[in-house]
């Protein structure tokens, strides 16, 4: 599936599935908000001699240092901060990468490890070639929607009384959960686009029910170029069979094919979803999630046949919605300000922008929306060209600086007036209450993810919250 140096190639090291006790493993990246901790915390459980080697400082990582600290403490792990040593990678038996590593056919250190012939995987990965049975798998990709219709499918296997469980990019590691997890189990998978690269490379495995939600250009800073991007998303189906099945969404339709007119492989059915719709009844807002809703039925019918549409349908009814997705964070006065931190992109701006606006679809004169953060390297011309369209653009991170003046040059001298800049959330807020009338919503929405100044979405939603709650409630006060 994927062309690149040879060293690519070198850096995906065959891996069988070893025996981890007494294993030397280097866990490569601890994360600000934990992520190698889960992994690590089972490696140990195993018997492994675990090192975890991360290159940002204990006070960079903060919190997330605690998390392994017992597992230091007892001598299970030793902790590496502020460096890697190139002898953690090749003195060792097994590197665990970090998917959030990007381009890692050109790391040095990995590289250094896949020419001492040690073996490379990751958390995902473990958990993978663990799993009694693939035929309970259903696997989730795509540019936006992926983690809703996770979600979803999940509560709708749970609501037929099917016990389900759910890993990858949502809901955290599953290796803890594997002695609980038997061939009735059924495994929910949102898995991303670095995620892919590596499975491939190292499993070669798909799940039984690939679900696609849709494509468009994202992940620049990691991939390189939007075509390793896409054959890195289209590696969900690499490896399927006769017996497997598909469910491509808008835009990626022809995915099965090209697939297997590289791979001579792919999967037995695909289920079409060029213009996915659910028109039931749901709890949560906008057309967007009307196609996340349709795109979770078609992937759970596929991975339960004897299911009833009927009851897959009724349990979209009370699915609750996701954390920092479009999330009424407020209301007072005839306001509302939304929480959708976990927008990345402009496609997921634009839909959320669209829910919002589904009374008078297209006009967005009463959002107050506040955009910018850390530069993914995507195209942004499509947010700054809101600045025309909405009642105020807030143009904050790393981004916010050439987001805004894209805005101007777009908007002519006439609109400057509504075109903000400021360092971050605390200084735009409050900016953007003031300006608010009754009827009008703040919208955060930023099409760029949060790295440049929070460790994930889910600390930059809750600083927007707080704000919020801060500065409404002293408007509060004054209007009294």
């Amino acid at each position: 599936m994927h062309e690149h140096t040879r060293r690519d190639t070198e850096i995906c090291y065959a891996l069988r599935m070893i025996e981890l006790s007494g294993k030397r493993v280097t866990v490569m990246g601890l994360g600000r908000f934990g992520g190698g901790a889960g992994v690590s915390r089972w490696l140990c459980q195993q018997g492994a001699r675990v090192v975890i080697t991360d290159m940002k400082t204990e006070e960079q990582l903060g919190d997330a240092v605690g998390d392994v600290a017992d597992l230091v403490a007892d001598g299970s792990a030793t902790l590496r901060l502020g460096r890697h040593d190139r002898s953690d990678f090749t003195a060792t038996d097994l590197v665990i990468a970090n998917p959030a590593v990007p381009m890692p056919w050109s790391n040095e250190f990995l590289l250094a490890a896949a020419e001492a012939g040690v073996a490379i995987n990751t958390e995902v990965g473990l958990l993978i070639e663990r799993l009694p049975s693939r035929e309970r798998v259903i696997g989730i990709t795509g540019t936006v929607g992926k983690s809703t219709t996770t979600a979803m499918a999940v509560h709708a296997i749970r609501a037929l009384g099917l016990l389900a469980v759910v890993g990858g990019n949502l809901g955290g590691s599953l290796l803890g959960e594997l002695a609980a997890i038997t061939p009735e189990t059924r495994v929910v998978l949102e898995l991303s686009s670095a995620m892919l690269y590596w499975i491939e490379r190292v499993q070669k495995w798909s799940p039984h029910v690939a679900v696609v939600t849709n494509f468009s250009e994202n992940h620049g800073d990691w991939h390189g170029h939007i075509e390793h991007y896409r054959r890195s998303k289209q590696a969900l189906l690499a490896n399927q069979g006769p017996g497997d099945i598909a469910v491509l969404g808008p835009g990626v339709g022809a995915w099965a094919d090209q697939v297997r007119a590289i791979t001579g492989r792919g999967p037995g059915r695909v289920v079409g979803m060029e213009s996915p719709r659910f028109d039931g009844s749901l709890a949560v807002p906008g057309r967007h999630n009307r196609v996340n809703a349709a795109m979770a039925i078609a992937g759970v019918s596929a991975l339960e046949p004897d299911a009833k549409a009927g009851d897959i349908a009724r349990a979209m009814a009370t699915f609750p919605g996701l954390s920092h997705r479009l999330a009424l964070a407020h209301e007072h006065a005839g306001r509302r300000f939304y929480n959708d931190s976990k927008c990345t992109t402009p496609d997921a701006l634009m839909m959320a922008l669209a829910a919002l606006s589904e009374e008078s679809p297209g006009d967005f004169s009463k959002i107050h929306l506040i955009v910018g953060g850390y530069d993914k390297h995507a195209d942004l011309s499509s947010v700054a060209a809101l600045a025309t369209r909405v009642a105020g653009l807030y143009c904050i991170g790393m981004t916010g600086p050439s987001i805004a003046q894209a805005a101007r040059a777009l908007a002519g001298p006439g609109a400057h007036g509504a075109i903000f800049e400021g360092p971050g959330l605390a200084a735009v807020v409050p900016l953007a209450i003031g300006r608010m009338r009754s009827g009008d919503s703040l919208l955060l929405s930023p099409a760029c993810a949060s790295w440049d100044q929070y460790p994930n979405y889910e600390h930059r939603g809750e600083h927007f919250c707080a704000l919020v709650r801060e500065h409404a409630g002293a408007l509060s006060t004054s209007e009294r």
